[in-house]
């Protein structure tokens, strides 16, 4: 449990923090470019899901965000032995799940603050996000890498 305290604890507070360094030194629809049409950071408010898909329906999503923090928390106090590959994963979506569940308790809305244009059709720019954001979408891909291997022991396939 302390791995993951190790990662989680530290990446929440990150996204807290810049959270609120974004609340303080940039204005609602303002912009500060850091990398002329490449990077910006802004101050967006999102009351929906990824994508701002559901707009609106923040109590929904902090009703899914309480059952997904459970779930988490009980993969890892269930947990019979100390596993990185499973515990890196749980212990980013535990860093994401606090970070965005945070911000609609206390705001109503998620913060978002990072924006990239990557200059591809149909994601010029590619909608703003933040920490949490990027801890959940790095466990699920952390996930999807661990389905695809092989179990240790596993016959080679023929």
């Amino acid at each position: 449990m302390r791995f993951v305290l190790f990662v989680s604890l530290p990446l929440y507070a990150l996204d807290q923090l810049t959270k609120q360094l974004v609340l303080r030194c940039i204005g609602p629809l303002e912009a500060r470019v850091v990398v002329p049409d490449f990077f910006s950071l802004v101050h967006v408010t999102n009351t929906g899901a990824a994508f701002g898909a559901f707009k609106g329906k923040n109590i929904l999503f902090v009703a899914i965000s309480a059952a997904a923090l459970l779930v988490v928390l009980t993969l890892l106090l269930r947990r019979r032995r100390a596993d990185t590959w499973r515990d890196l994963p749980l212990a980013l979506l535990l860093a994401g799940i606090l970070g965005n569940l945070t911000d609609r308790l206390l705001y109503g809305h998620v913060i978002d603050f990072l924006l990239f244009n990557l200059h591809i059709r149909y994601a010029d720019p590619w909608p703003a996000f933040n920490v949490a954001d990027s801890c959940i979408t790095i466990a699920v891909a952390l996930f999807v890498i661990q389905s695809l291997r092989k179990p240790q022991g596993a016959p080679a396939g023929g």
